[in-house]
């Protein structure tokens, strides 16, 4: 269990809800599929591998919370409307969606990145959340309610040279936020974008950088929470997340 939180402090709060969250099996979405579960939630764990899935269920049940696994290619749309169709005649019912899965690729100029490479970047990154809301929205409009949480980068924000397609594709996904967020607040449904910088997982690249002072998965999970947990009149929209000394 995470610091800090007991289960009888957490579990009550998203009792009786059903989250997804994309990229389940490490790094941040293990923390936020985490601490979903800690909160009450039933949650369901999606990825490409079920290895990996199945470490962060072992997690989940070893608190005496709750988490099925579903595999998923977010970059398929075969694959998450498979998901989407198995998902609905499961559990009925969707309250959170967490599109966290994500690739960073090869760094190094853009003139050298072959065109396989973005395709693989865009496919995930952007063209994966697009497919997942295309095909789980529905569930939450019919009830009127639910979070969308996308998880992108202070790289949508800012330029960063040797990863112009990965930096290019989070940009994307927060336009894309913004616009969604909108089409869909008439409808209950509350969207929202966080831009961590980098965070110590496998993820990422840390060559020279002190990870303790890196973001955490952890401080993702805990950014995760405070949206899904805000009061029904309000929402945030967007949440930049920066370590507080630079590593």
């Amino acid at each position: 269990m995470s610091p800090g939180h007991s289960k009888d402090q957490s579990s009550a709060q998203l009792s009786g809800q059903v989250a997804v969250v994309t990229g389940a099996g490490r790094g941040i979405g293990a923390a936020v599929a985490i601490r979903l579960a800690q909160l009450g939630a039933q949650v369901v764990l999606c990825g490409r591998k079920r290895t990996p899935l199945e470490a962060t269920s072992k997690a989940i049940k070893g608190d005496g919370n709750h988490a099925s696994i579903m595999e998923c290619d977010v970059s398929d749309l075969r694959s998450v409307q498979l998901l989407s169709s198995t998902f609905e005649h499961s559990f009925g019912r969707l309250d959170i969606l967490v599109n966290n899965a994500g690739i960073i690729g090869s760094q190094g100029p853009l003139h050298e990145l072959s065109p396989d490479t973005w395709d693989d970047i865009f496919n995930t990154n952007l063209r994966g959340v697009y497919y997942m809301i295309r095909s789980l929205a529905p569930i939450m409009i019919r009830a009127h309610t639910g979070h969308i949480i996308n998880i992108s980068s202070l790289a949508g924000k800012n330029p960063v040279p040797n990863l112009a397609a990965y930096s290019a594709s989070k940009w994307g996904l927060n336009g894309l936020s913004y616009s969604v967020a909108e089409e869909l607040r008439g409808s209950g449904i509350r969207v929202s974008v966080i831009c961590p910088g980098s965070v110590n997982t496998d993820f990422s690249p840390h060559v020279g950088k002190n990870t303790d002072k890196m973001l955490q998965p952890a401080d993702i999970a805990h950014a995760v929470e405070m949206v899904v947990t805000q009061a029904a009149q309000s929402f945030m929209s967007e949440i930049l997340l920066r370590p507080t000394q630079k590593p």
